[in-house]
């Protein structure tokens, strides 16, 4: 649509216009608002609110509504208390999230252990949360369910009351929250997740604690590092199977955005002729699965399955399909992986809010932000601390000086006649501040003794020895990165476990073939010298009558395969084309067959002059010139991994081709020139070849501008005295033909 100018002007009739129609009135002229102006004052505010508000995730791994529900049960004391309803919760959080009371409960349901959405959940449910990998089952009302805060939110909340981030108001002005928590782990890459804003959106798959534990503190160590041979890939709540591709995951790692496939884990009972699925991609549900299974079983598409079902329990999910007898169910699962979602991709999209601002980050920029993030918030605590022991020894310094003369103290505060100057008096006496003379005027009379004394005096000595360290750790970087560090190892040990997503490289993956869906059985194929081809199937081949072509064509070659054989055409421009049988159309013997030229595709008056049916790739190939060489190459330089059509450079251009035959092993043939000259030779003597396009050698040698025009099995000859034409080296110039030596002259000189 094409973009409006600032002068387009949409009318919007006026509450008055609307009041005089509706007073029988003649309406009031229309007001006019500049387009552009109403985006900008209505819609850009509406749409950074929810980006930068609702739906992108910040780099301490939280949306605000995740984080505002955490806090919430963090100051109710859920962190180390019992569970309390679930409807409490979600009351005391609408304090600071002016939401409904299910928009905050569903994102507690997601949160919890009950769910199993997160890899490392947050919420220590009871009762029914329902299931990430199910459709239908719904979760139970907030007045059932139990809730309290896991024991890894330890790790979200340290430092909090440390001051390591800043505090805001909430909606309302009533109570402080906090901007951001601070986390001692890159929570952002631990626990998927997924948000929609205007014009954006974010999608971030999750990791295993451990490895990221570990690839953060290589990272810290040596940025050069790297992290994917600690954190090779992602690590789905649900399991799984992730087809790994290296080279594709070092993308993501980079950009930030990629796919990653993931396939589901099944237990193949052969006795049984049974499959039961028990962990599915992340991406999908069981109820997808089953209604995918279904339709391919109503289609026609997928026959060997007599039934599938859900059996999912208390013990985890379970889809179990129940097959045909003789059914190899391996193939089965490769079919299914490929037409269900028992194969699906998680699309990553690393979209991450960095004060403020939306970026979209691959993992090692991510770690990079997380830990410059992590470096202010322990900084701020060490300060916040450090503060603390400099305002505790300012205290103490002013009681030692009292210490010194305590009868002097003691005097001031006995002759002092009203309470309020007690403190004033000992400001001056002792010359000390009020913060100090107030410390002192509460010490308790039976503390003064010789006891306290020394312990005040030795604490003195201990804070300002720990001032000094916490100073240090300011000055130096590297040790306020060992204090992220030891965090860092800390969890990695405390809530470390294993991968829950296998890792199985993607070559190495079975995968389903379209061909296996394909009927296959014998057939025939006839080649016309016009370029038509017949494809017929034996058993109607049996009963038909006479094959019908063109008045003037002819079939020049006749082969026998199957529908899924692989078949080969060359042509007379050095061009090979490759097809299946199936890819053919299946032809009545009272047809004229399919034209190759359309069928394949082929160059303006390019010709197929050889055809092969190619079911193993092995033997010879050999190719005869005018020019009178030979090249022999292998049938396997045709084969070709990525299902290629058209193979160019087939064979030399450098002289026109006489003839072209498949050999399954070495043979004596004849080769005939324009004089009327011919030899035999062994192919053995011809040298194998394994570039296609190579000349190959020469065999018959030319003599006044004579060229080769001929090739043929000795079988096909009729020589009755091949010997006299039997050559042991090549090349030769060849012996003129004797028609004694012609077998019922089946090959006479005037044929040449």
């Amino acid at each position: 649509m094409a973009r409006k100018s600032k002068n387009d002007r949409s009318e919007v009739p006026e509450k008055s216009s609307l009041k005089n129609q509706s007073q029988g009135l003649p309406p009031s002229p229309p007001t006019l608002q500049v387009i552009n102006d109403t985006l900008e004052t209505n819609f850009m505010p509406y749409a950074m609110s929810i980006i930068v508000s609702r739906a992108i995730p910040e780099i301490d791994g939280f949306k605000p509504s995740h984080r505002k529900l955490l806090y919430t049960m963090y100051k109710m004391g859920l962190l180390k208390g019992n569970r309390t309803k679930s409807s409490n919760v979600v009351g005391q959080t609408m304090k600071l999230n002016p939401h409904g009371d299910m928009a905050i409960y569903e994102t507690m349901v997601r949160l919890a252990r009950g769910n199993g959405a997160l890899l490392h959940p947050y919420v220590d449910s009871k009762g029914n949360f329902g299931k990430q990998y199910s459709r239908d089952m719904q979760y139970a009302a907030p007045r059932y369910t139990e809730v309290r805060l896991e024991k890894l939110c330890e790790e979200l909340f340290k430092g909090l009351d440390k001051n390591a981030v800043d505090f805001v108001d909430n909606y309302d002005g009533t109570m402080k929250e906090p901007v951001l928590l601070p986390a001692t782990y890159p929570s952002i890459l631990v626990n998927s997740n997924q948000g929609i804003a205007a014009g954006m959106a974010s999608n971030i798959c999750s990791f295993n604690i451990r490895e990221v534990c570990e690839a953060t503190i290589a990272y810290m160590k040596d940025p050069s590092s790297d992290i994917l041979e600690i954190m090779p890939a992602p690590d789905f709540p649900g399991g799984g199977i992730i087809l790994y591709d290296e080279s594709a995951m070092r993308s993501i790692y980079e950009t930030g955005k990629g796919p990653v496939r993931i396939r589901s884990k099944y237990f193949a009972d052969k006795k049984n002729n049974l499959i039961e699925v028990t962990e599915i991609p992340y991406t999908t549900t069981a109820e997808a699965v089953i209604d995918e299974i279904t339709e391919l079983v109503k289609s026609g598409k997928v026959k060997e399955i007599n039934d599938v079902r859900d059996e999912t329990d208390l013990d985890g999910l379970k889809i179990c399909i129940e097959c045909k007898r003789g059914t190899d169910l391996d193939a089965l699962m490769t079919k299914l992986f490929r037409f269900t979602k028992l194969e699906d991709v998680f699309s990553c999209n690393f979209n991450v809010l960095i004060n403020g601002y939306p970026r979209v980050m691959g993992v090692t920029q991510l770690l990079a932000e997380w830990i410059v993030w992590r470096r202010t918030c322990q900084k701020r605590e060490v300060v916040y601390e450090m503060d603390k022991k400099k305002d505790k020894l300012h205290l103490l310094d002013g009681l030692a000086r009292i210490l010194l003369d305590i009868d002097k103290a003691i005097a001031i505060i006995r002759n002092t006649e009203l309470e309020a100057d007690v403190v004033p008096n000992l400001m001056k006496g002792f010359d000390i501040d009020s913060l100090q003379a107030e410390y002192v005027a509460e010490i308790k009379l039976r503390n003064i003794n010789r006891q306290y004394i020394l312990n005040r005096t030795a604490d003195r000595e201990n804070l300002s020895k720990e001032i000094k360290d916490l100073e240090d750790i300011i000055r130096k970087p590297e040790r306020l990165d060992a204090l992220i560090i030891k965090a860092l190892e800390n969890v990695a040990k405390n809530y470390g476990q294993e991968r829950r997503t296998e890792l199985l490289r993607a070559e190495e993956a079975a995968t389903f073939n379209d061909s296996n869906m394909i009927e296959d059985y014998r057939l025939k194929l006839f080649l016309s010298e016009h370029g038509y081809i017949k494809k017929i199937a034996l058993t109607s081949l049996r009963n038909a009558g006479d094959l019908k072509i063109k008045e003037d064509d002819t079939i020049m070659m006749e082969l026998e395969g199957t529908n899924k054989s692989e078949i080969l055409f060359f042509s007379d421009k050095a061009n090979c084309y490759k097809v299946k049988g199936f890819e053919l159309p299946d032809t009545k013997p009272s047809e004229y067959g399919g034209y190759l030229p359309n069928l394949l595709s082929m160059e303006d008056g390019e010709k197929i002059i050889f055809m092969h049916v190619a079911d193993d790739f092995k033997g010879n190939v050999l190719f005869a010139f005018e020019n009178g060489k030979i090249s022999k190459i292998p049938m396997s330089a045709y084969e070709t991994k990525q299902n290629r059509k058209k193979l160019i450079h087939a064979y030399s251009d450098l002289s026109p081709i006489v003839s072209i035959h498949f050999l399954p092993e070495d043979i004596t043939m004849a080769a005939f020139s324009n004089l009327r000259k011919a030899i035999v030779f062994d192919t053995s003597l011809i040298p194998l070849k394994t570039t296609r396009s190579s000349q190959g050698v020469q065999v018959l040698t030319s003599k006044r501008g004579s060229v080769m025009t001929e090739v043929k099995r000795l079988e096909d000859t009729g020589f009755t005295d091949p010997e006299y034409y039997r050559v042991r080296r090549l090349p030769a110039i060849g012996y003129y033909l004797k028609e004694e030596t012609i077998e019922d002259r089946q090959l006479t000189l005037g044929d040449l």
